[in-house]
């Protein structure tokens, strides 16, 4: 399947809490809309204490034809934002990949934009990761959902599981994750859309739908 086909919205709207791979997963999903020859931007909106940035892979994402905005980073609730994040939402050529805010502070930014996104084709998906102790359960996993929902306004419609303990990963974290993720969904009734997992892994977990990434986020000393 591809990416085009498995994430059929113009605007993608990316969230989780922080640790889960939202951004790697918001990098991966713009490169590849771009290979396949979509129009794209990615809106890097993770502005409040954030600990990977994808504005950081901003020469790898342009080179690639993504379109790569960024508002500044702050340690405010109400940052100020760049004109341009308005032209991806109303630009109805472009595809858009949001990378939002990994708490319920960070993502509150999506309310000042919510009249707008509304009107237009969006899918918010919410990113779950097994290996992270403050959203390891399904209950906790929910209510951190609920919480954010709670300060956007707006609806989850879709959840990707994206487990994994960084350079460690083994196919176990993944199963572990998609385990978590399918209990999720049966708690809230949203559906899990992917199993997000690098590459290498994709023969040994034939029996998931796997979107393949490169881990393309590295940490400073890397």
């Amino acid at each position: 399947m591809t990416a085009l086909e498995r994430f059929p919205r113009r605007l993608t709207l990316v969230t989780g809490h922080y640790g889960t791979g939202k951004t790697e997963f918001s990098v991966n999903l713009a490169l590849a809309l771009a290979a396949e020859g979509a129009r794209t931007a990615l809106v890097d909106l993770d502005i409040v204490n954030p600990y990977f940035c994808s504005r950081e892979r901003r020469e790898l994402l342009e080179a690639a034809g993504v379109r790569v905005v960024a508002a500044p980073l702050s340690g405010a609730d109400v940052p100020a934002l760049p004109a341009e994040v308005h032209a991806v939402l109303e630009d109805r050529t472009v595809r858009g990949v949001l990378d939002v805010g990994g708490d319920p502070s960070g993502a509150r930014v999506l309310a000042r934009f919510r009249l707008r996104i509304i009107k237009e084709d969006y899918q918010l998906l919410y990113v779950v990761n097994a290996c992270r102790p403050e959203v390891s359960t399904a209950e906790r996993a929910a209510a951190y959902l609920r919480a954010i929902g709670d300060v956007t306004g707006l609806a989850c419609t879709g959840l990707v599981n994206n487990s994994h303990l960084c350079g460690e990963t083994a196919p176990r974290e993944i199963r572990e994750g998609a385990a978590l993720a399918e209990e999720v969904s049966r708690m809230t009734g949203i559906p899990v859309i992917c199993h997000a997992a690098e590459a290498r892994f994709q023969d040994r977990l034939g029996d998931l739908d796997v979107f393949p990434m490169e881990i393309r986020m590295k940490k400073p000393w890397e």
